[in-house]
């Protein structure tokens, strides 16, 4: 009989005793019967907690953990404001990025970045552009990490742009893909001057 399933405990800290008398006051059909057997599993609750007694709204919250152990379903003249079923409720769902997103790894935002150009001009807008096709590279590298062709970068910032910015064919060059790989793994850069440090120890 041991390896029966029993029921879930609702609330573990009183244990599966006090869960039982719970359902059994629910099976009593008398209404005065049932309320007087609900006050003796209080008493019997407030044992658990003896230090708990002179505590403020202590009574109140044992009757509110008598109603959860019911799951709220348990009819008796409750001495305080009947504790009621929390609603559940379903969460707003997240909205997914636009799928029509062209160049993914780029990022979504990236495409305002590109239009925030537009309301900059001479010196400022030549600066935010060259920090803009320098960061398109170095999204390009997190998500392919080959060697990509400036060119590339360029054509998809000239797309990107509806023709706005255009670099392809000019004196404009991106950092160096070394450059950008060492800065995302600092770790790594580290690691190679131990190595070289090691390396030059040895020939002395």
């Amino acid at each position: 009989m041991d390896n029966l399933p029993k029921n879930k405990l609702i609330l573990t800290e009183y244990g599966r005793n006090i869960q039982k008398m719970v359902e059994y006051a629910m099976t009593i059909e008398d209404k005065e019967e049932r309320t007087k057997c609900v006050n003796t599993i209080i008493d019997t609750m407030g044992i658990f907690f003896p230090h708990l007694r002179d505590v403020n709204d202590f009574k109140h919250k044992l009757w509110d953990h008598l109603a959860i152990m019911s799951n709220y379903k348990l009819d008796i003249d409750y001495p305080y404001d009947v504790p009621q079923e929390p609603q559940k409720t379903v969460p707003d769902k997240i909205p997914y990025p636009n799928g029509n997103v062209r160049y993914r790894y780029y990022g979504e935002f990236m495409n305002k970045l590109v239009g925030l150009a537009d309301k900059l001009e001479g010196n400022d807008r030549e600066r935010y552009i060259e920090v803009i096709a320098n960061h398109m590279k170095r999204c390009y590298l997190v998500w392919n990490k080959d060697n990509v062709e400036d060119k590339t970068i360029l054509q998809d910032l000239f797309d990107m742009s509806n023709g706005k910015i255009d670099l392809r064919g000019g004196e404009f060059q991106l950092k160096s893909t070394e450059e950008m790989l060492q800065r995302q793994n600092p770790a790594h850069q580290q690691n190679n001057k131990k190595n070289s440090k090691k390396t030059t120890n040895k020939k002395k």
